[in-house]
């Protein structure tokens, strides 16, 4: 049995699962389909096709689900997908995706999303991210597995940001991010390897020499930042390394924060 407040407004439709939680004064619409034991603090609103995994705890005054930013949006059915036992706090808002960029927003399982940030249309977020307060996330990023934001800071559209990387406060992101990097200061800076997070995660010490010796290859002078990636990629050993070199040579539509060292 699920405990719903009197106050709540549940459309026809909804699917909500066993033991759940909806506090007062919620809004849930008829797309909405919550798992179990999902909890709604007071006055969340959760509408579009929006799927909410188990476990997850949504606080007040979050708008889970509502339609794109976007002029281009002409009210197709797109979706708003998301995992399990993730933390989204007060005033986070979550949008659809867009029928230009696959239809789907999709955020991982485990995240922490904390106060005031903001997941834009067709976003690709994975597992275990922490999103801090007054992020913005704009439309078709994708943000990787353990992936750090720090707060205030403004990741622009179509920009990735790879796995186990972190993004300092008040930061400016207009460039791809490579997995396990930390940029930080107003301009986005790429100062080094998100060494912190490396080792709280268990990563070998070998592989952790590995990925310094790495990065100091790709801050090399010799060749394009890709040529040199291609020349990292060719010799490593490291499953790690070779993360960031693939990245690198996927396509992009954004350049690069290249290494500084």
């Amino acid at each position: 049995m699920s405990e719903i407040h009197p106050t709540a407004i549940i459309e026809e439709g909804a699917q909500v699962g066993a033991d759940c939680v909806i506090g007062a004064y919620c809004v849930i619409g008829s797309k909405v389909r919550l798992g179990d034991r999902v909890e709604l603090k007071p006055h969340v609103v959760v509408t579009g096709d929006t799927e909410i995994g188990e476990d997850t705890t949504i606080y007040s005054f979050s708008v889970i689900g509502e339609i794109p930013q976007d002029k281009k949006f002409g009210g197709e059915d797109t979706k708003l997908v998301i995992g399990k036992r993730n933390r989204i706090r007060e005033h986070v808002t979550m949008n659809c995706g867009t029928e230009g960029g696959g239809g789907i927003t999709r955020v991982g399982d485990d995240g922490l999303f904390m106060a005031g940030c903001h997941i834009a249309h067709d976003c690709q977020v994975g597992d275990r991210v922490i999103v801090v307060n007054q992020v913005a996330l704009a439309g078709h990023v994708v943000l990787g597995d353990d992936a750090i934001i720090g707060g205030l800071s403004g990741v622009h559209q179509f920009v990735r940001v790879g796995k186990g990387a972190i993004v300092g406060g008040l930061t400016k992101v207009t460039h791809d991010v490579i997995p396990y990097g930390q940029v930080q200061a107003a301009a986005g800076s790429l100062v080094g390897l998100n060494l912190v997070g490396l080792r709280r995660r268990g990563v070998p010490r070998e592989d952790i020499s590995a990925l310094r010796d790495g990065f100091k290859a790709l801050a090399g002078s010799e060749g394009s930042f890709q040529d040199r990636a291609r020349a990292l990629r060719d010799s490593t050993q490291s499953a790690y390394v070779r993360e960031i070199t693939d990245f690198i040579l996927s396509d992009s539509d954004r350049s690069f924060h290249t290494p500084k060292v």
